[in-house]
């Protein structure tokens, strides 16, 4: 009997696996869209994102059905916590990755991001989809010691989107409204979807009994 719950545990750890690389996808499409100002490539995203939302449904149900049918011990209960949490938190990334799509659709046939940004734009989007690579290997090793790597790859994030505000501002020549709304969207957008990949992260150490840390400031 318990063997057949492990196996289905086993199943649930898949399929969020699943969730996760469906995220990094999606994020990585989502900025070569943006970059490529590539309407087919961001209608693409914004379609494929039912198929992260269904999963992170079907995960919620599995779950409560993996709760019902049999006192879960302690390991198996910080499982399919951990396993409710990772997957909202991957709902989340795939909602982060269809804005930046969503931006391409709006402001399409003109590019959303000006040449002069794209770097740092580019930068963003190789780091947020690093993060997420990441956090999905680690779920899948139970590795607790990614936290560490993943709060590095935060932090560069914090000052990529630092820098872009920066040079939305001060830039010559100055964006206009818009395309200034615009940027500003897109570095919460990835910034975002970092914290989410942290909070992964944060849930794989959890599973691995390393008590929580205090929150960074």
């Amino acid at each position: 009997m318990r063997t057949a719950y492990h196996e289905e545990l086993a199943r649930f750890g898949a399929r969020l696996g699943d969730l996760a690389r469906l995220a990094e996808t999606a994020l990585g499409q989502a900025t070569s869209a943006l970059l490529d100002n590539d309407l087919s490539l961001a209608r693409k995203v914004t379609a494929d994102e039912g198929a992260i939302t269904k999963l992170h449904h079907l995960l919620d149900a599995e779950a409560v059905t993996l709760l019902a049918r049999q006192q879960p011990v302690a390991g198996e209960l910080r499982t399919i916590v951990a396993g409710l949490r990772m997957s909202s938190d991957l709902d989340r990334m795939g909602a982060m990755a269809r804005h930046v799509a969503e931006l391409v659709e709006l402001r399409h046939p003109d590019q959303v991001v000006p040449e002069t940004l794209q770097p740092t734009v580019a930068t963003m989007g190789e780091v947020a989809r690093r993060m997420a690579a990441r956090a999905r290997q680690a779920m899948a090793a139970g590795d607790a010691t990614a936290l560490t790597r993943i709060e590095h790859d935060d932090d560069e994030m914090d000052h990529l989107e630092a820098m872009l505000r920066r040079q939305v501002t001060h830039g010559v020549p100055r964006p206009n409204l818009d395309t200034a709304m615009d940027l500003a969207l897109l570095g919460r957008y990835y910034q975002r979807f970092g914290d989410h990949a942290v909070s992964l992260a944060k849930r794989v150490a959890f599973l691995a009994g390393v008590p929580p840390q205090p929150a960074r400031t």
